[in-house]
């Protein structure tokens, strides 16, 4: 009998897939320390405390590496959408940097809540704006033999 991991809160699957493989392995990545940060929520306050911290730290310098490499490509297809694309990007790191100083200053911070937010903002723009934008406009420059 297959035991089920209770400290996983989102897997790969193939549906994600914007179809560069530096992209997916990136977002893959993503979903690794989101995972982490859950499974930090799982062992009690010491663990958030002290994993948390670290794991958080390593998430945002993600994001923001993921974010820039994310914006170069981009950049190099023409993408028209990339403003608005870089805007999300923005708001999202701004809305993480701001979880990140109120947890670092021991205010009101529930740390599940943040990571089920991270899970749900990735999943939702790897989905729309990822999936749905900038990957079938690259779909659409490989069938007319641009790409």
């Amino acid at each position: 009998m297959e035991t089920q991991r209770t400290d996983i809160l989102v897997e790969w699957d193939e549906r994600f897939s914007v179809g560069i493989d530096a992209m997916d392995n990136q977002h893959k990545k993503l979903f690794e320390l989101t995972n982490n940060l859950y499974a930090a929520c799982l062992k009690g306050k010491d663990a958030v405390n002290k994993y948390f911290y670290e794991v958080i730290h390593e998430t945002v310098d993600y994001i923001r590496f993921h974010f820039t490499a994310e914006e170069r490509i981009l950049e190099q297809i023409q993408y028209p959408r990339l403003v608005e694309h870089r805007k999300e990007h923005e708001a999202f790191v701004q809305r993480v940097l701001n979880d990140v100083k109120e947890f670092e200053d021991g205010r009101a911070f529930v740390p599940n809540a943040f990571v089920r937010f991270l899970k749900d903002w990735i999943l939702t723009h790897i989905a729309v704006s990822d999936r749905e934008g900038y990957a079938k406009y690259i779909e659409e420059l490989k069938k007319k033999g641009y790409v």
